[in-house]
């Protein structure tokens, strides 16, 4: 129990942070709140100073090195604009712990700021919180992005890693989607060899990331190793964004989002497919 406090402690500290967290930092002049709700649902209401960035409209497919390279130079012109500078922590917030959220934590720690974090539970787990319509004005800045490549898989990473045992493959997709049911883009199927598990069960009823210990379980009964790298994916990176956070909450190491995901694989010819089949 008290390894799993501590794990919990941990991943408030690094990746996420509560409710209680929120309230007591609430005033600090160095903490900026980012809504990644859509932008309807900011202007109903939202957490007094927050700022607003949706990046579900923002996909990005192209993972050859001249995609990666706009991807970057597109997080570094939305995070200048949010007037992010790298020296305060960023919060990013919806209503639960959502995939928009898990994105934006995701996308600020790839472009190298060092206290990224998602809000567990949302507005839901902050629902002592006044909300407002008052959208505060601030400047923006020049961000300087410092890629951690060392968090994002491409589709050519990928592909020479598929069959490596130190290398895991992590399908969090729909089983719809997993067994070509659910088709989203030219290919139906799955990246060989891929474990899958839907991103929501990493979630507990009150929509909140599970413990450290749950996930651990969790994982390791789906046949996930700590000891490799694991790389989530999905039809866009959001939920592969997600999986990657409760990945590193469960304490395994090396995790890399793959950015362009099945909205990627799955629209090109040259890359394999495999068919898996229900039971």
């Amino acid at each position: 129990m008290n390894q799993e406090k501590t794990a919990r402690a941990e991943g408030i500290t690094e990746l996420i942070v509560d409710a209680r967290w929120l309230r007591e930092h609430r005033d600090d002049t160095s903490l900026i709140l980012i809504d990644t709700r859509p932008v309807k649902d900011f202007h109903a209401g939202h957490l007094s100073g927050a700022r607003h960035f949706d990046p579900f409209p923002f996909h990005h497919t192209d993972t050859s090195e001249r995609g990666v390279a706009e991807f970057g130079a597109q997080l570094q012109w939305i995070f200048s604009a949010l007037g992010i500078t790298g020296r305060e922590t960023v919060v990013f917030y919806e209503n639960e712990s959502g995939m928009r959220a898990a994105r934006g934590q995701w996308a600020l720690e790839y472009a190298g700021h060092p206290k990224a974090r998602m809000l567990d539970g949302g507005l839901k787990a902050a629902a002592g919180e006044t909300l407002t319509t008052k959208v505060d004005k601030f400047a923006a800045t020049d961000f300087a992005l410092s890629p951690r490549a060392e968090i994002l898989a491409t589709y050519a990473y990928l592909l020479d890693r598929i069959g490596l045992p130190d290398v895991q493959i992590f399908d969090v997709r729909s089983a719809e989607e997993y067994f070509g049911e659910k088709v989203r883009a030219k290919h139906g199927g799955a990246i060989p060899g891929a474990f899958h598990q839907d991103w929501t069960a990493a979630l507990g009823a009150d929509g909140t990331v599970k413990s450290p210990a749950e996930l651990r379980a969790q994982f390791e009964a789906l046949g996930l190793d700590p000891a490799a790298e694991i790389i989530p994916y999905c039809q866009g990176g959001y939920r592969a964004a997600h999986a990657y956070i409760a990945l590193k909450i469960a304490g395994y190491p090396r995790v890399r989002n793959y950015l362009g995901s099945w909205a990627e694989w799955g629209n090109r010819d040259d890359l394999p497919i495999e068919h898996p089949r229900r039971k």
